[in-house]
C-alpha cells in the first residue's frame, strides 16, 4: 500500500528501535558478567555461554531468517522476532539458575535473528529515493553506535543501582512498544509464498553450518587453533556450508537463490564488512581491556571514556555520511572512512602503559569516528543490488557476515594477544607491560585486516552514478524485476 513520509518515517523508528535493542543487549551483558556469576553460581566456562549461546542462535540463524522474511512476509518475520526477544529477555529477567539463564539467551538470539535479518529488506522497499534512502540507512545505523556504547554505560549504572535482571528487564518495555507501533506502521506485505524457496535440506544444512563454524570459532580461545576439536569441527561447518551451496545451484526453489552473487557490490560489501568488524573487536572489546586492565578504569569509567567515541559515530552517522556521499560518491565516503579507523588502530600499536586520556586515547577516539562513514556506506552498497523479492534474503546475508567478522575477530585478535602477554611475561616483563604489549600486537593485525578491507572496497565495489543517484536498484518499483548484477552496468 502506498506510504505517505511520515508513516514511513514513523516505520524506520521501529526498525531502528530493534537495531537498538539488539545492539544493547549484546553489551550490556558484559559489564554484568560478574554478578551473574556470584548470584547464579555459574562455572567460568558455563559463564562463556552466556555470551555464547546468544552468539551462535543470531548468527546461525540470520540467513535462513532474512529468507524465511522474503517468502512469508518480512513484517510477519520482524514482530514474530520482537516477540520471542522480549518473552525471552522476561525469562532471562526471572532465571534463577545458569541453565535456565542459557536458555533465555538462546532464545534471545534467535528473536533477534528474525527481527534483524530482515531490517534492511524492510528499509530499503520503503525508500526507494536515493537521498532519503541514505539518510534512513545513516539514522538506523547510527543507533547501533549509541547501543553499543549505551549498553556498557547502563549495564554498569543498572547492575549497580538495581541488580543484574534490571539489564534483561530493561528490553521487555522496549519491546511491547516496538511490537505496539510495528502494527501499524510496518508494511504488510505477503511475502512471495514457501512455494518459491521451501528448501528444508537447504535449511539445515547452511543453519548447521553456521551454527557449528561460529561455535567453532568462539571456543578458539579455549581449545588453540591446531587443536583437533577446531580443526574437526571446523571442516565439519565448512562442509555443511559447501553442500549448502551445491544444494542451491541444484535445487527447483533454493533457499538463496545463487543469483544475488553475481553483484559485485553485494559481494565485495560483504568481505569489506566481515573483514571491518573483525579489525575492529580489537577497538570495542580489546581498547575496553587495555583501559581496565592497564590503566585502571571501572566499568562505569569505561563507557564514560568511550562516549566520545560513540556520539562522534553516531552524529557522522546521522548528519553528514548522508550529505558526504551525496556530494563525493558512496565509495569515496567508505574509502575515507576505514583510513581513518586503519589510522586510529596504527595509533594503539604505539600506545604507552602510562597513557594519558588526552595525549593518546582522545585522538584515537576522533579517528574512530570514521565507523560513523563506513557502517552506512556499507549498508547502501551491500544492499544495492537486491530485488524486492530477495531484498530480506540480502538482508540477512549483510547481518550474517557482520556476526562472523565479529566472531573472528574475537578469536583471532584475543587469541594473538593473549599469546604475545604470557611469552612476554615468560621473558620477565611485569603485567602493565606484557598485557600493553599482547594488545599492541593485536591492535596492528586489527590496522592490517582495516587496511585489506579499504583494498577490497578500492578494487571491487562500484558506487551508484550521480546520474542514477542508485535508483536503478531492483527494490524501485521501475525495475522489481531486474537482475541484481544489472547495477554494476550503470556504476561509475
Amino acid at each position: 500500500m502506498p506510504y505517505s513520509p511520515d508513516s514511513r518515517w514513523t516505520a524506520l523508528g521501529v526498525l531502528s528501535a530493534t537495531g537498538l535493542m539488539t545492539i544493547l543487549d549484546g553489551s550490556i551483558v558484559t559489564v554484568a558478567l560478574p554478578t551473574i556469576q556470584r548470584d547464579l553460581g555459574f562455572t567460568p566456562a558455563g559463564l562463556s555461554w552466556m555470551v555464547n549461546a546468544y552468539l551462535i542462535a543470531f548468527g546461525g540463524l540470520l540467513l535462513l531468517s532474512g529468507r524465511l522474511g522474503d517468502l512469508i512476509g518480512r513484517r510477519t518475520m520482524f514482530m514474530a522476532g520482537n516477540v520471542i526477544f522480549t518473552a525471552a529477555s522476561l525469562l532471562a529477567g526471572v532465571a534463577g539458575g545458569p541453565g535456565m539463564l542459557i536458555t533465555a539467551r538462546f532464545l534471545q538470539g534467535v528473536g533477534s535473528a528474525m527481527a534483524s535479518a530482515v531490517v534492511l529488506g524492510i528499509l530499503v522497499t520503503l525508500f526507494t529515493e536515493a537521498r532519503e534512502r541514505a539518510k534512513a540507512i545513516a539514522i538506523f545505523s547510527s543507533t547501533g553506535a549509541a547501543g553499543a556504547s549505551l549498553g556498557q554505560v547502563l549495564g554498569g549504572v543498572l547492575t549497580d543501582a538495581f541488580d543484574w535482571p534490571w539489564i534483561f528487564f530493561i528490553n521487555v518495555p522496549i519491546g511491547v512498544l516496538t511490537i505496539a507501533l510495528a502494527v501499524r506502521a510496518l508494511p504488510a506485505d505477503r511475502g512471495i509464498g514457501l512455494s518459491a524457496g521451501a528448501d528444508i535440506a537447504g535449511a539445515v544444512l547452511i543453519t548447521s553450518g553456521l551454527m557449528l563454524g561460529i561455535y567453532t570459532v568462539v571456543k578458539v580461545e579455549e581449545y588453540g587453533w591446531l587443536a583437533a576439536h577446531t580443526l574437526g569441527l571446523g571442516a565439519l561447518a565448512l562442509a555443511l556450508i559447501a553442500g549448502f551451496v551445491v544444494r542451491q545451484a541444484t535445487a527447483r526453489t533454493p533457499l538463496m537463490p545463487l543469483r544475488i552473487l553475481r553483484s559485485r557490490n553485494v559481494v565485495g560489501a560483504n568481505v569489506a564488512q566481515m573483514l571491518s568488524l573483525s579489525g575492529m573487536f580489537a577497538f570495542q572489546v580489546l581498547f575496553v581491556l587495555f583501559i581496565q586492565q592497564v590503566l585502571g578504569y571501572g566499568a562505569l569509567e569505561s563507557g564514560l571514556a568511550l562516549l566520545p567515541a560513540a556520539v562522534g559515530i553516531g552524529s557522522i552517522s546521522l548528519f553528514a555520511s548522508a550529505r558526504l556521499s551525496a556530494r563525493f560518491g558512496v565509495k569515496v565516503v567508505l574509502l575515507g572512512g576505514l583510513a581513518m579507523l586503519t589510522a586510529a588502530m596504527l595509533l594503539l600499536t604505539r600506545i604507552p602503559t602510562d597513557a594519558g586520556y588526552l595525549t593518546h586515547l582522545l585522538p584515537v577516539m576522533l579517528l574512530i569516528w570514521g565507523g560513523g562513514l563506513v557502517l552506512p556506506a556499507l549498508a547502501t552498497l551491500g544492499m544495492s543490488g537486491a530485488r524486492e523479492s530477495d531484498a530480506g534474503l540480502t538482508s540477512g546475508l549483510f547481518n550474517t557476515t557482520q556476526q562472523v567478522g565479529m566472531a573472528i575477530g574475537v578469536a583471532v585478535l584475543s587469541t594473538m594477544a593473549a599469546g604475545r602477554t604470557e611469552g612476554l611475561l615468560a621473558a620477565g616483563q611485569d603485567r602493565a607491560a606484557a598485557l600493553t604489549g599482547g594488545y599492541q600486537l593485536a591492535f596492528g593485525i586489527s590496522a592490517g585486516l582495516l587496511l585489506t578491507a579499504l583494498v577490497v572496497a578500492a578494487v571491487v565495489l562500484r558506487g551508484p552514478s550521480r546520474r542514477s543517484g542508485g535508483e536503478g536498484s531492483a527494490v524501485t518499483g521501475a525495475t522489481a524485476t531486474a537482475e541484481p548484477a544489472a547495477e554494476d552496468a550503470t556504476t561509475s
